[in-house]
Protein backbone atom coordinates (compact mmCIF):
# COMPACT_ATOMS: atom_id res chain seq x y z
CA UNK A 1 0.00 0.00 0.00
CA UNK A 2 1.36 3.22 -0.95
CA UNK A 3 2.74 5.32 1.98
CA UNK A 4 0.56 8.45 1.78
CA UNK A 5 1.38 10.68 4.62
CA UNK A 6 1.97 14.21 3.87
CA UNK A 7 6.08 14.84 3.55
CA UNK A 8 7.17 17.22 6.25
CA UNK A 9 8.05 20.96 5.32
CA UNK A 10 11.41 21.38 4.54
CA UNK A 11 12.29 23.57 8.11
CA UNK A 12 12.67 27.81 7.55
CA UNK A 13 15.13 28.45 10.41
CA UNK A 14 18.15 26.81 9.12
CA UNK A 15 17.83 28.87 5.67
CA UNK A 16 17.56 32.00 7.98
CA UNK A 17 20.38 31.16 10.23
CA UNK A 18 22.27 31.38 6.86
CA UNK A 19 21.08 33.83 5.69
CA UNK A 20 22.10 35.63 8.75
CA UNK A 21 25.75 34.02 8.85
CA UNK A 22 26.54 35.21 4.75
CA UNK A 23 25.30 38.61 5.94
CA UNK A 24 27.73 38.33 9.20
CA UNK A 25 30.71 37.10 6.78
CA UNK A 26 30.34 39.94 4.18
CA UNK A 27 29.85 43.08 7.03
CA UNK A 28 33.28 40.94 8.71
CA UNK A 29 35.05 41.56 5.30
CA UNK A 30 33.93 45.33 4.86
CA UNK A 31 34.94 46.35 8.26
CA UNK A 32 38.26 44.30 8.56
CA UNK A 33 39.37 44.70 4.74
CA UNK A 34 38.23 48.24 3.78
CA UNK A 35 36.70 50.09 6.31
CA UNK A 36 39.21 50.19 9.06
CA UNK A 37 41.48 51.18 6.36
CA UNK A 38 39.27 54.77 5.90
CA UNK A 39 40.81 57.48 7.93
CA UNK A 40 37.58 58.78 9.06
CA UNK A 41 37.56 62.18 10.62
CA UNK A 42 35.48 61.72 13.75
CA UNK A 43 35.76 62.55 17.43
CA UNK A 44 33.01 59.32 18.03
CA UNK A 45 34.84 55.52 18.07
CA UNK A 46 32.58 54.14 15.45
CA UNK A 47 35.95 52.59 13.76
CA UNK A 48 36.99 50.54 16.37
CA UNK A 49 33.26 49.86 17.66
CA UNK A 50 32.87 48.49 14.03
CA UNK A 51 35.70 46.03 14.32
CA UNK A 52 35.75 45.24 17.87
CA UNK A 53 31.92 44.06 16.47
CA UNK A 54 33.09 41.89 14.33
CA UNK A 55 36.11 40.38 16.13
CA UNK A 56 33.68 39.18 18.79
CA UNK A 57 30.85 37.18 16.23
CA UNK A 58 33.75 35.25 15.04
CA UNK A 59 32.30 32.62 17.55
CA UNK A 60 29.04 32.78 15.82
CA UNK A 61 28.97 33.70 12.51
CA UNK A 62 30.85 30.31 11.26
CA UNK A 63 30.42 28.04 13.66
CA UNK A 64 27.22 28.49 13.33
CA UNK A 65 27.30 28.18 9.45
CA UNK A 66 29.31 24.49 9.94
CA UNK A 67 26.29 23.38 11.98
CA UNK A 68 23.78 23.80 9.82
CA UNK A 69 25.87 22.58 7.02
CA UNK A 70 26.15 19.35 9.04
CA UNK A 71 22.10 19.55 9.64
CA UNK A 72 22.04 19.35 5.69
CA UNK A 73 24.60 16.70 5.09
CA UNK A 74 23.35 13.85 6.77
CA UNK A 75 21.74 12.41 3.57
CA UNK A 76 24.72 13.31 1.51
CA UNK A 77 27.19 11.08 4.03
CA UNK A 78 25.01 8.01 3.97
CA UNK A 79 25.67 7.82 -0.30
CA UNK A 80 27.61 5.91 -1.69
CA UNK A 81 31.95 6.96 -1.67
CA UNK A 82 31.30 7.30 -5.86
CA UNK A 83 28.41 9.39 -5.40
CA UNK A 84 29.59 11.54 -2.27
CA UNK A 85 32.98 12.06 -4.00
CA UNK A 86 31.29 13.73 -6.99
CA UNK A 87 28.73 15.55 -5.23
CA UNK A 88 30.20 16.86 -2.54
CA UNK A 89 33.59 16.52 -2.33
CA UNK A 90 34.56 16.88 -5.97
CA UNK A 91 32.09 19.86 -6.12
CA UNK A 92 33.73 21.86 -3.65
CA UNK A 93 37.29 21.12 -4.15
CA UNK A 94 36.51 22.39 -7.76
CA UNK A 95 34.78 25.39 -7.01
CA UNK A 96 37.81 26.58 -4.45
CA UNK A 97 40.11 26.22 -7.14
CA UNK A 98 38.02 28.06 -10.16
CA UNK A 99 37.42 31.02 -7.55
CA UNK A 100 40.93 31.47 -6.11
CA UNK A 101 42.27 31.58 -9.62
CA UNK A 102 39.35 34.52 -9.67
CA UNK A 103 40.21 36.11 -7.06
CA UNK A 104 43.94 35.81 -7.65
CA UNK A 105 43.51 37.70 -10.87
CA UNK A 106 41.36 40.33 -9.84
CA UNK A 107 43.30 40.96 -6.37
CA UNK A 108 46.32 41.73 -8.60
CA UNK A 109 44.53 44.83 -10.35
CA UNK A 110 43.81 45.99 -6.12
CA UNK A 111 47.32 45.79 -4.72
CA UNK A 112 46.63 47.80 -2.11
CA UNK A 113 43.58 45.87 -1.05
CA UNK A 114 44.29 44.59 2.21
CA UNK A 115 43.76 41.02 1.97
CA UNK A 116 46.20 37.83 1.50
CA UNK A 117 47.01 37.31 -1.92
CA UNK A 118 49.27 34.81 -4.01
CA UNK A 119 52.39 36.62 -5.80
CA UNK A 120 53.83 33.96 -6.95
CA UNK A 121 53.34 29.79 -8.35
CA UNK A 122 54.72 28.95 -4.85
CA UNK A 123 52.07 30.82 -2.80
CA UNK A 124 49.20 29.81 -5.38
CA UNK A 125 50.29 26.33 -4.59
CA UNK A 126 50.34 26.98 -0.85
CA UNK A 127 46.85 28.50 -1.14
CA UNK A 128 45.60 25.60 -2.85
CA UNK A 129 46.95 23.00 -0.29
CA UNK A 130 47.71 24.05 3.37
CA UNK A 131 47.00 27.57 3.55
CA UNK A 132 43.34 28.22 2.24
CA UNK A 133 42.36 31.94 1.49
CA UNK A 134 39.22 33.64 2.05
CA UNK A 135 37.93 31.04 0.33
CA UNK A 136 38.72 28.42 2.92
CA UNK A 137 34.60 27.95 3.73
CA UNK A 138 34.80 25.83 0.24
CA UNK A 139 37.86 23.78 0.55
CA UNK A 140 37.10 23.06 4.36
CA UNK A 141 33.24 21.60 3.38
CA UNK A 142 35.40 19.07 1.17
CA UNK A 143 37.73 18.10 3.43
CA UNK A 144 34.83 17.74 6.00
CA UNK A 145 32.56 14.99 4.10
CA UNK A 146 35.43 12.75 3.74
CA UNK A 147 36.63 13.08 7.26
CA UNK A 148 32.81 12.45 8.22
CA UNK A 149 31.90 9.61 5.38
CA UNK A 150 35.47 7.83 6.89
CA UNK A 151 34.41 8.07 10.53
CA UNK A 152 30.92 7.14 10.05
CA UNK A 153 30.96 3.96 12.37
CA UNK A 154 33.44 5.74 14.81
CA UNK A 155 30.86 6.72 18.02
CA UNK A 156 29.72 10.05 18.42
CA UNK A 157 30.99 10.77 21.62
CA UNK A 158 33.97 10.26 20.57
CA UNK A 159 34.27 11.25 17.50
CA UNK A 160 33.04 14.89 18.66
CA UNK A 161 35.63 14.94 21.86
CA UNK A 162 38.23 14.41 19.26
CA UNK A 163 36.87 17.00 17.12
CA UNK A 164 36.30 19.91 19.88
CA UNK A 165 39.86 18.99 21.54
CA UNK A 166 41.31 19.70 17.50
CA UNK A 167 39.04 22.75 17.64
CA UNK A 168 40.33 23.79 21.25
CA UNK A 169 44.34 23.07 20.32
CA UNK A 170 44.22 24.76 16.99
CA UNK A 171 42.04 28.14 18.65
CA UNK A 172 44.79 28.47 21.11
CA UNK A 173 47.12 28.52 18.51
CA UNK A 174 49.22 25.46 19.77
CA UNK A 175 49.40 24.25 15.78
CA UNK A 176 50.53 26.31 13.42
CA UNK A 177 47.85 27.92 11.55
CA UNK A 178 49.08 30.14 8.25
CA UNK A 179 46.26 31.44 6.44
CA UNK A 180 43.19 30.42 7.47
CA UNK A 181 44.20 26.84 8.23
CA UNK A 182 43.49 27.67 12.36
CA UNK A 183 39.38 27.91 10.41
CA UNK A 184 39.31 24.94 8.70
CA UNK A 185 41.02 23.11 11.93
CA UNK A 186 38.46 24.76 14.45
CA UNK A 187 35.30 24.50 12.82
CA UNK A 188 35.16 20.66 11.87
CA UNK A 189 33.44 20.12 15.48
CA UNK A 190 30.10 22.10 14.57
CA UNK A 191 30.35 20.16 11.12
CA UNK A 192 30.33 17.15 12.88
CA UNK A 193 27.98 18.28 15.57
CA UNK A 194 25.47 19.00 12.58
CA UNK A 195 25.38 16.32 11.35
CA UNK A 196 25.78 13.66 14.40
CA UNK A 197 23.29 15.60 16.64
CA UNK A 198 20.78 16.30 13.93
CA UNK A 199 17.88 14.72 16.23
CA UNK A 200 19.00 16.93 19.16
CA UNK A 201 19.30 20.19 17.32
CA UNK A 202 15.47 19.80 15.86
CA UNK A 203 14.09 18.73 19.55
CA UNK A 204 16.14 21.69 20.66
CA UNK A 205 14.19 24.02 17.59
CA UNK A 206 10.71 22.86 18.43
CA UNK A 207 11.52 23.25 21.99
CA UNK A 208 12.29 26.91 21.64
CA UNK A 209 10.69 29.66 23.16
CA UNK A 210 11.04 33.32 23.82
CA UNK A 211 12.53 32.63 27.54
CA UNK A 212 14.64 30.07 26.75
CA UNK A 213 16.45 32.07 23.67
CA UNK A 214 16.79 34.83 26.35
CA UNK A 215 18.82 32.33 28.23
CA UNK A 216 20.97 31.32 25.62
CA UNK A 217 21.29 34.91 24.47
CA UNK A 218 22.30 35.96 28.14
CA UNK A 219 24.57 32.90 28.72
CA UNK A 220 26.35 33.97 24.97
CA UNK A 221 26.57 37.55 26.13
CA UNK A 222 28.36 36.51 29.06
CA UNK A 223 30.41 34.66 27.78
CA UNK A 224 31.51 36.79 25.14
CA UNK A 225 31.97 39.29 27.66
CA UNK A 226 34.43 37.79 29.58
CA UNK A 227 36.25 36.54 27.40
CA UNK A 228 36.82 40.09 25.91
CA UNK A 229 37.25 41.35 29.52
CA UNK A 230 40.07 38.82 30.11
CA UNK A 231 41.97 38.45 26.45
CA UNK A 232 40.88 34.32 26.21
CA UNK A 233 40.05 34.01 22.78
CA UNK A 234 43.58 31.66 22.77
CA UNK A 235 43.03 30.45 26.37
CA UNK A 236 42.56 26.72 25.90
CA UNK A 237 38.73 25.52 25.23
CA UNK A 238 37.37 28.55 25.56
CA UNK A 239 36.39 29.74 22.05
CA UNK A 240 35.11 26.28 21.02
CA UNK A 241 32.98 26.74 24.58
CA UNK A 242 32.02 29.92 23.61
CA UNK A 243 31.09 29.03 20.41
CA UNK A 244 28.82 26.55 21.00
CA UNK A 245 27.06 29.07 23.13
CA UNK A 246 26.96 31.13 20.35
CA UNK A 247 25.44 28.61 17.98
CA UNK A 248 22.48 28.06 20.71
CA UNK A 249 21.63 31.23 20.42
CA UNK A 250 21.84 31.56 16.97
CA UNK A 251 19.71 28.72 16.41
CA UNK A 252 17.46 29.78 19.13
CA UNK A 253 17.39 33.28 17.39
CA UNK A 254 16.54 32.01 13.66
CA UNK A 255 13.96 29.87 15.38
CA UNK A 256 12.00 33.14 16.62
CA UNK A 257 12.61 34.82 13.77
CA UNK A 258 10.76 32.05 11.30
CA UNK A 259 7.81 31.91 13.97
CA UNK A 260 7.30 35.65 14.35
CA UNK A 261 8.99 37.55 11.36
CA UNK A 262 7.68 36.59 8.18
CA UNK A 263 9.11 39.02 6.07
CA UNK A 264 12.32 39.01 7.95
CA UNK A 265 12.26 34.99 7.29
CA UNK A 266 10.98 35.92 3.60
CA UNK A 267 14.58 38.01 3.57
CA UNK A 268 16.68 36.29 5.08
CA UNK A 269 15.50 32.79 3.90
CA UNK A 270 16.35 33.68 0.71
CA UNK A 271 19.25 34.24 1.61
CA UNK A 272 20.22 31.60 2.90
CA UNK A 273 19.48 29.65 -0.24
CA UNK A 274 21.66 31.58 -2.31
CA UNK A 275 24.96 31.72 -0.19
CA UNK A 276 27.25 30.06 -2.81
CA UNK A 277 27.44 33.50 -4.75
CA UNK A 278 27.53 36.09 -2.48
CA UNK A 279 30.56 34.51 -1.22
CA UNK A 280 32.59 33.70 -3.83
CA UNK A 281 31.51 36.89 -5.47
CA UNK A 282 32.08 39.51 -2.46
CA UNK A 283 35.49 39.93 -1.88
CA UNK A 284 36.74 40.83 -5.65
CA UNK A 285 33.82 42.80 -5.62
CA UNK A 286 34.90 44.74 -2.57
CA UNK A 287 37.92 45.40 -3.96
CA UNK A 288 37.16 47.22 -6.61
CA UNK A 289 34.49 48.97 -4.38
CA UNK A 290 37.60 49.74 -2.56
CA UNK A 291 39.83 51.38 -5.23
CA UNK A 292 36.55 52.93 -6.57
CA UNK A 293 35.60 54.37 -3.05
CA UNK A 294 39.05 55.41 -2.05
CA UNK A 295 38.98 58.88 -4.13
CA UNK A 296 35.86 59.76 -3.33
CA UNK A 297 36.51 59.22 0.26
CA UNK A 298 39.24 60.79 0.74
CA UNK A 299 37.98 64.01 -0.90
CA UNK A 300 35.30 64.45 2.05
CA UNK A 301 36.42 66.80 4.34
CA UNK A 302 35.77 66.40 7.27
CA UNK A 303 34.28 62.69 6.97
CA UNK A 304 30.63 63.07 8.15
CA UNK A 305 30.27 60.94 11.02
CA UNK A 306 26.65 59.51 9.71
CA UNK A 307 28.44 58.52 6.73
CA UNK A 308 31.43 56.54 9.62
CA UNK A 309 28.73 55.48 11.22
CA UNK A 310 26.60 53.85 8.43
CA UNK A 311 28.83 52.60 5.85
CA UNK A 312 29.65 49.26 6.48
CA UNK A 313 25.95 48.17 6.55
CA UNK A 314 25.24 49.84 3.80
CA UNK A 315 28.14 48.83 1.62
CA UNK A 316 27.36 45.31 3.03
CA UNK A 317 23.67 45.45 1.41
CA UNK A 318 25.09 46.76 -1.85
CA UNK A 319 27.63 44.13 -2.15
CA UNK A 320 25.27 41.66 -1.34
CA UNK A 321 22.41 42.65 -4.44
CA UNK A 322 25.67 43.08 -6.70
CA UNK A 323 26.60 39.78 -6.41
CA UNK A 324 22.66 37.82 -6.61
CA UNK A 325 22.63 40.33 -9.72
CA UNK A 326 25.28 39.35 -11.45
CA UNK A 327 24.93 35.65 -10.56
CA UNK A 328 21.56 35.92 -12.31
CA UNK A 329 23.31 37.77 -15.22
CA UNK A 330 25.85 34.69 -15.31
CA UNK A 331 23.33 31.97 -15.57
CA UNK A 332 21.78 33.56 -18.14
CA UNK A 333 25.12 33.57 -20.01
CA UNK A 334 25.38 29.85 -19.35
CA UNK A 335 27.88 30.22 -17.00
CA UNK A 336 26.90 27.57 -14.61
CA UNK A 337 30.43 25.89 -14.50
CA UNK A 338 31.18 28.83 -12.05
CA UNK A 339 28.60 27.70 -9.19
CA UNK A 340 28.71 23.92 -10.03
CA UNK A 341 30.66 21.04 -11.19
CA UNK A 342 30.33 20.61 -15.31
CA UNK A 343 29.19 17.10 -15.88
CA UNK A 344 28.55 15.55 -19.42
CA UNK A 345 24.66 15.86 -18.74
CA UNK A 346 25.01 19.45 -18.25
CA UNK A 347 26.07 21.53 -15.56
CA UNK A 348 23.33 22.23 -11.82
CA UNK A 349 23.24 25.97 -11.14
CA UNK A 350 23.97 25.66 -7.40
CA UNK A 351 23.41 28.50 -5.13
CA UNK A 352 24.03 27.23 -1.76
CA UNK A 353 26.80 26.17 0.66
CA UNK A 354 26.61 23.25 2.07
CA UNK A 355 23.92 21.52 1.03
Amino acid sequence: MPDLRTPRPRETWPDVAKGVCILLVVLWHVVAKHYQQVDWDTSLPVSGAWGTLGEQLLTLRMPLFFTVSGLFAVSAVGRPWRVLARTRVAKFGYLYVVWLLIHTAVLTQAPSFDTARARGVGELVEELTISPTNLWYLLALALYFVVARVTRRVPTAWLLAAAFLLSAVAAAHLVPVPGNRGQVLQNLAFFLAGLRLRPAIEAYARTTTTPRAGLAALAYAVALGLMALLGAQRWFGVWPLVSVLATACGVAAAVLASRHLPRTTRALGGLGTRTLPIYVMHLPLLAVLDRLLDGPLRALEPRVTVLAVVEPALLTAVLVGVCLLLHRVLLRAHLTALFALPSRRGSRTGSTLGA
